[in-house]
């Protein structure tokens, strides 16, 4: 007999054949020039019986099988693939981000690639254990999160009543700023912590998607405008030229804030989240660090810029894989 190998598809379809043919297992062993065990595993293994195998449904799933086990040799037998993966997933890199970086930096070397489904397939197969339970951790969470602001209590309560007088309507603000060709335009936001306690206030420039995450010891006008103030005023003035913000009442001291920085508020309509896209989008990824629930009231202003940096220090998709922060800093000397 043959040394073993994988059983083909035309393989399969002859022991589809037999069966239906009412064969038993050694005759089409026989035929085959199979062990008996290897006809008997391959149905059985399949989850199927004599009546229900078939032979293009066994050879799709030992494929699968097959691509598993390929993804679990591919890292675990390659220690630097192995700690690279490992050290970015810590650093909530996706496995697509991680994927595209070694393809960025190692470029002629296919030793040092690997895909970012065998990254997946790799977290998936891993046997439970501390380990499995760490990287499952790392991975995006895809649920979205979304307030709405007429239910917010606490903090946010008093802030909520009333129009903002003398906005700026997003209709009025430059056509540059949609295109994202031109740096320097900004949106904002508040993330709302636990029980509507506690708020983060976040930033984001629309071209780089450079993210700023402002601490916030309260969520009223004054302290809102100040702090964002004090973020945008360390930037180079052609990189800080407006800011596009929801209809919360924390802004309402807008044109305060106009004075102190010269950027100029655009304020978007009513339950149109849409036209804050970046922002809404960057929230999400910040709530893989700071789920709901969370009490930014014990959360260190240190822990806070750690998650910002790492937010600008992982590469983006919208960006060609490169990183917020080499984007920005390039538009920064340039403008220097």
């Amino acid at each position: 007999m043959n040394k073993y190998h994988r059983l083909n598809l035309l393989e399969r379809e002859e022991i589809s054949r037999g069966l239906a043919q009412n064969k038993s297992y050694h005759e089409i062993a026989d035929y085959l020039g199979r062990h008996v065990s290897a006809i008997s595993r391959e149905i059985k293994s399949k989850g199927l019986n004599r009546k229900t195998y078939r032979a293009n449904y066994a050879h799709k799933k030992a494929k699968k099988i097959s691509k598993k086990h390929n993804s679990q040799r591919k890292i675990s037998s390659n220690p630097f693939l192995q700690q690279y993966v490992f050290e970015k997933l810590r650093l909530h890199w996706s496995p697509e981000q991680i994927a595209n970086q070694l393809k960025t930096e190692y470029t002629d070397d296919m030793t040092k690639q690997v895909s970012h489904e065998t990254i997946y397939t790799y977290i998936y197969v891993l046997p439970k254990g501390t380990l499995k339970k760490q990287l499952l951790a790392c991975l995006r969470q895809k649920r979205k999160y979304r307030r709405n602001r007429r239910k917010i209590q606490g903090i946010l309560k008093q802030e909520n009543r009333g129009k903002i007088v003398h906005m700026l309507s997003i209709e009025e603000r430059p056509r540059e700023v949609e295109g994202r060709i031109i740096p320097g335009h900004w949106e904002g936001d508040l993330i709302v912590g636990k029980y509507h306690q506690s708020v983060l206030g976040t930033l984001v420039e629309r071209t780089t998607r450079l993210t700023i995450l402002v601490p916030l010891k309260s969520a009223d006008a004054q302290t809102v405008r100040k702090s964002f103030a004090g973020e945008m005023k360390k930037l180079p003035k052609q990189l800080a030229l407006t800011l596009t913000y929801d209809q919360g009442r924390e802004m309402a001291e807008h044109r305060l804030f106009t004075k102190d920085t010269k950027i100029k508020v655009y304020f978007a309509h009513p339950a149109h989240p849409w036209e804050r896209g970046t922002n809404e989008n960057t929230n999400g990824l910040i709530r893989d660090f700071f789920p709901k629930g969370t009490d930014f009231n014990k959360v260190s202003q240190k822990e806070i810029k750690r998650v910002q940096n790492l937010l600008n220090g992982r590469p983006r998709k919208v960006l060609n894989w490169r990183k917020p922060e080499e984007v920005f800093s390039e538009l920064v000397a340039l403008a220097t």
